[in-house]
């Protein structure tokens, strides 16, 4: 395995630990939250937005890298088992080029969306108060870039002939 191979492990282990991360804290953010509302009749404010607007965005996209990584991907493969050795690997490959085109496509629409939105200083208003949520307009586009630079790996890893992973 090479050193971009090995870094793109690390890195995707790390995006998957911070999505396993926000998971936790979803889980116990609401808990509290619920927990609050039954036995002090007084709820954390803003917990819909921020759950809705940080916490599920970044469950969401962050572990895209990992989950390309690790193949976990659904994948439909109805002619590709009678194909010769040869030809599925080309064929791996040109989907491997096609998913990261497609990736980097909604990196590059969703970086603009995130620009726009932190210009404006998107936020909700939340009983009177301001609930900034543009920072987690990054999150997406920082996800699929870096699943786009994981399929490309693969693409490349696919065409030398190393299908291991």
């Amino acid at each position: 395995m090479s050193f971009v191979e090995r870094a793109a492990d690390r890195v995707a282990q790390a995006l998957a630990l911070v999505g396993s991360l926000g998971v936790i804290a979803l889980l116990v953010h609401v808990t509290v939250d619920v927990a609050m509302r039954n036995l002090t009749g007084q709820p954390i404010p803003a917990t819909n937005e921020i759950v809705s607007h940080y916490y599920m965005v970044l469950i969401a996209f962050l572990p895209l890298a990992w989950v390309e990584r690790g193949r976990a991907m659904i994948s439909v493969e109805v002619i590709e088992a009678a194909l010769p050795a040869p030809v599925r690997r080309l064929s791996d490959a040109l989907v491997a080029l096609l998913a990261a085109v497609i990736y980097a496509a909604i990196a590059w629409v969703s970086w603009d969306v995130a620009l726009k939105n932190w210009k404006i200083g998107s936020f909700v208003d939340v009983l009177g108060h301001q609930i900034p949520i543009w920072p987690s307009y990054f999150l997406p586009p920082a996800g699929f870039l870096l699943a786009a630079l994981v399929v490309l790996l693969r693409a490349h890893t696919t065409l030398l002939g190393d299908t291991r992973r």
